[in-house]
């Protein structure tokens, strides 16, 4: 009966163990989602903001030329 609990003790440890290291993987793993999406974040804001600018600029060209051809006639 001693025998029996001791072991019982220590597959319930190991298991323990198990469990313990296998949830601190997984918060790591989801730790690491995190910061990727917010990296995929910033880079569409990035992305975002510089098509706006080259939407502006090539606005901007437009209306210049606009303007030009409008002078010449």
């Amino acid at each position: 009966m001693f025998w029996a609990m001791i072991t019982i003790i220590a597959v319930v440890g190991i298991l323990t163990d198990t469990y313990t290291k296998n949830k601190n993987i997984e918060l790591k793993r989801l730790d690491k989602e995190i910061k990727l999406e917010k990296l995929r974040l910033e880079t569409y804001d990035k992305e975002t903001a510089k098509m706006q600018l080259e939407l502006e600029q090539t606005k901007q060209l437009l209306l210049e030329t606009q303007l030009t051809d409008r002078s010449d006639k």
